[in-house]
């Protein structure tokens, strides 16, 4: 255990005896004849409300908020970091963005620098105390922590890792080429990057209208993230089907071993390209009562003006234009959870439900059109408040609600803590105590960083009892100080510092927030607090 001044408190209040003590007041006790397993679904870029439990009234998801009332669902649940790599790094370490040094994407695989994600992840701990460990669908970290998966396969045909660039993906299309050749494209059509099969571009699509001929003679190259359409392959050979297969199978395989199985699903990440039925399943045309309140914020105010090419990308402004979008995200949500109902049947069948912790959580949202923005990496709740929910019978009670700020750095700690490891050096907590509903000064606030571009954007948003400032870590920046009173302007349109003439009125609260942001960065060991103690909020 990291010895900050909150674990000292800690210790002296409760002893050893009383922390190892509070562990085993539980709900219901269950029998310990076996390792508990775990079972670790992720999602890629999905909103904390794409989900019916969240409030969604056209998205339905049943599967899920049966998982999330089975457990505990976490109302306020945020990334670390709003990008994957980094966040994907401090769930397996429960390290900050900071300490693992994994600050952006382009850090993922096999970068050259020293000192990178020197941690060791939570499935290379528990392989050390007897579990198998596997991993399917999407890796984006360093690949060095991928040594203990002990997959059946861990070679694509053409001789690519899986836990390298390009990862599974080169196994998905392995399993396209068996299944569903590729095929010459025809009028209104585009190969989709991540199957290279073809499909139809919507009016959103930044190259809707064009040709694949007229692309190569622009030199123009296709991102994932212009993507949006059908994609023209059955549904059950789609990425989010395959990966879930590649699930159940492992755990049928290892239903007589303990285990650590991840279920990394690529969607609702770009592209936005289901296959029928979840294509039509939200028409467009029905999704006039999901465009964005914020749409047309004119971010007069705001840090992030100009932030992921907002202003060169007017189709996310665009309210007809953007009711594809919805549309398409909401089918691919839907797909989730049918295949996530597909996998707890299969611990149901296995008899291994009792005995399997299960988290399901997103590593960061999307915007969809909020502040007219697309993707994510900005701390505005459409890409930094995610779904999270915890579901361990005779461990945690069902229809338990956890409504504190928690952040996913968290995780590590907890899953050690539910599968009887003992604790290990950490910048989390176990969330226990909340889920238990035990007094604790965990949940009074929760930080996500974002320590990229530190001159360009802020890098530091803290979140306390519905207050949410968002600052850059320097005194000199020229980036724009924020206050949002989420409980009054939940969609983030009213900066109350920076440009507004009455900013003075926010500085007791300003440094509210500013003290805990330095409790959490003296805690943490942040190079950052000193530059961020010393900078002017009002």
């Amino acid at each position: 255990m990291k010895l900050t001044r909150r674990n000292f408190v800690k210790m002296v209040g409760l002893g050893v005896g009383g922390i190892m003590a509070s562990r085993s007041l539980v709900a219901d006790v269950a029998p310990k004849s076996k390792k508990p397993n775990l079972l670790f679904i992720m999602t890629d870029q999905q909103r904390w409300d794409a989900l019916s439990i969240a409030g969604n009234k056209v998205l339905e998801t049943p599967n899920l908020d049966r998982l999330a009332r089975q457990g505990a669902f976490f109302k306020n649940a945020y990334t670390p970091c709003a990008v994957c790599c980094p966040a994907r790094s401090v769930v397996l370490t429960g390290h900050t963005v900071e300490n693992t040094g994994m600050k952006t994407n382009y850090l993922a695989y096999y970068p050259e620098e020293d000192g990178l994600m020197t941690q060791p992840t939570f499935d290379e701990i528990l392989t050390e105390h007897g579990y198998r460990c596997e991993y399917y669908g999407k890796w984006h970290s360093l690949s060095a922590r991928a040594e203990c998966y002990q997959n059946p396969v861990q070679v694509a045909k053409n001789g690519n890792s899986i836990f390298g660039p390009g990862g599974q993906e080169y196994m998905y299309r392995d399993h396209l080429d068996k299944h569903v050749p590729r095929r010459e494209l025809r009028e209104g059509e585009f190969y989709e990057n991540v199957s290279q099969r073809p499909y139809r571009s919507d009016p959103i699509d930044r190259y809707h209208g064009m040709t694949p001929d007229e692309l190569e003679a622009e030199g123009i190259h296709v991102g994932q993230s212009d993507q949006h359409g059908e994609l023209l392959i059955p549904s059950e050979h789609s990425i989010t089907a395959f990966q879930s297969r590649q699930t159940i199978e492992a755990i049928e395989r290892l239903k007589d071993e303990p285990f650590s199985i991840t279920c990394s699903l690529h969607f609702p990440h770009i592209p936005i390209t289901p296959a029928e039925p979840y294509y039509s399943m939200y028409p467009p045309e029905e999704m006039d009562n999901e465009i964005p309140a914020s749409i047309h914020d004119d971010m007069a105010n705001s840090p992030y003006a100009g932030t992921n090419g907002r202003r060169n990308l007017p189709q996310y402004r665009d309210k007809e234009k953007l009711k594809y979008m919805i549309s398409n995200y909401y089918g691919l949500v839907r797909e989730i959870d049918d295949w996530v109902g597909k996998i707890m049947d299969t611990l149901d069948k296995h008899g291994l439900t009792d005995n399997t912790l299960v988290i399901f959580c997103s590593d960061h949202g999307d915007m969809m059109g909020s502040h007219g923005m697309r993707a994510k990496n900005v701390f505005y709740e459409e890409s930094a408040h995610i779904p999270l929910f915890i579901r361990f019978p005779g461990r945690i009670k069902s229809n338990t609600v956890v409504a504190e700020p928690v952040s996913l750095i968290d995780l590590f700690a907890t899953i050690l803590d539910y599968m009887g490891v003992e604790e290990h050096e950490s910048d989390g907590q176990s969330l226990r105590d909340l889920i238990e509903g035990k007094s604790t000064e965990h949940g009074k606030y929760v930080v996500t960083e974002w320590l990229w571009r530190g001159d360009v954007e802020p890098n530091f948003m803290i979140v306390k009892d519905g207050w949410k400032m968002m600052i850059p870590y320097s005194k000199t920046s020229t980036v724009l100080n924020v206050l949002y009173d989420l409980n009054t302007d939940p969609y983030e349109m009213n900066n109350l510092i920076a440009n507004n003439p009455n900013s003075y009125h926010y500085a007791e609260k300003t440094e509210e927030l500013r003290a805990c942001l330095l409790e959490w960065l003296d805690e943490t060991g942040s190079s950052h607090y000193d530059g961020v103690k010393e900078r002017k909020l009002v």
